[in-house]
């Protein structure tokens, strides 16, 4: 997939069917319009575009009005979100900056200069709730006339829904904030998982006995955090059983190495000797959060978190054996 950020790029192609949204964590409502859209490119013959933005619409306005509470938590890294993108199969990402030239764009304007002069959009896919421009101003009603007057197709897909249920970025972020990660697995279609090159901390964890490979989350208010189960995916690719805080580590300095952002910081329970002592830094891995231990903890010093920390490798160990129990029932019962 190639990735532009902005749509004034001369290897832009010059026509195009796409879709627009924030498509935060691609869940499964996502994933089938992505597929819709591909279908329709491909009749065309011309190549499928996924325009997105960033920083996230609602982050720019909270930031305006200076309400940082009005910010939606964010599923995924912008990095994660093109992972998935490409795996659905899309050709071409744009990613619109969201500032102040964009957010006063009429609705007009942004049909005529981004769709049409920009990206040279000859269909285009939006949600049931698709609002665009200056206000909110434009709609599917407002796309389609322009559609009908320019001379390209618009079309619109209704909401997905899973048991019942609208599958949505806001249902993924109940999900996670609730700690129900199995049901954000079924929104997404896939275990919510992060993914990063390690970076460097305070190499606490090594000198406590619990080696960690720490990964930030570039937005500052994560929809999951918490200590997780986890398995993390790095160099071959083989899984490795681990135990994840992901929050701001509420029992350590706030002005350590890190400067007090989002981490992910993950302990393999077993720690693989190919990686060596510095072996994870620079690499890029993925980390799967599967199941949720708790909250984070504030512990009173270091000696009580090296005792929480044992604790939650245990209760994770004991996930995975329940995990191994549970496949291995299945097994024989499909013997039988």
């Amino acid at each position: 997939m190639k990735i532009f950020r902005g749509h004034h790029h001369p290897q832009l192609a010059s026509e195009c069917a796409l879709t627009i949204g924030n498509f935060d964590g691609v869940h499964r409502g996502h994933q089938a319009m992505l597929a819709l859209l591909k279908n329709e490119a491909r009749h065309r013959g011309v190549p499928s575009c996924a325009v997105t933005f960033e920083p996230h619409p609602r982050d720019y306005f909270a930031a305006l009005a200076r309400k940082p509470e009005l910010a939606p938590a964010r599923i995924a890294t912008l990095r994660d979100k093109l992972v998935e993108l490409d795996r659905c199969g899309i050709d071409q990402c744009v990613i619109l900056p969201f500032n102040a030239r964009l957010a006063s764009q009429p609705p007009e304007v942004f049909i005529e200069e981004v769709l049409l002069k920009g990206l040279g959009a000859r269909y285009v896919l939006v949600g049931d709730d698709f609002r665009f421009g200056l206000k909110r101003a434009g709609d599917y009603a407002m796309l389609d006339a322009a559609g009908d007057r320019l001379d390209f197709d618009v079309a619109r897909m209704n909401s997905y829904e899973v048991s019942k249920t609208r599958v949505s970025s806001s249902a993924v972020r109940h999900a996670l904030a609730q700690g129900d990660m199995a049901r954000a697995c079924s929104l997404l279609g896939r275990p919510y998982s992060i993914s990063g090159h390690v970076v460097h901390g305070r190499k606490l964890g090594r000198d406590l006995g619990f080696r960690t490979l720490n990964l930030r989350f570039s937005h500052w208010k994560p929809a999951a955090s918490g200590i997780f189960a986890v398995l993390v995916y790095c160099l071959d690719n083989k899984p490795l059983r681990g135990v994840a805080n992901l929050g701001i580590r509420p029992s350590l300095d706030p002005d350590d190495v890190n400067g007090g952002r989002v981490l992910l910081e993950t302990h393999c329970l077993d720690w693989p000797t190919r990686l060596g002592a510095e072996g994870a830094y620079g690499k890029i891995i993925r980390v799967e959060l599967l199941h949720k231990l708790h909250d984070e903890l504030k512990y009173d010093g270091l000696d009580s978190l090296k005792t929480g920390i044992a604790r939650d490798c245990q209760d994770a160990r004991a996930f995975f054996a329940s995990m191994h129990l549970e496949t291995t029932r299945q097994t024989t019962r499909d013997r039988i």
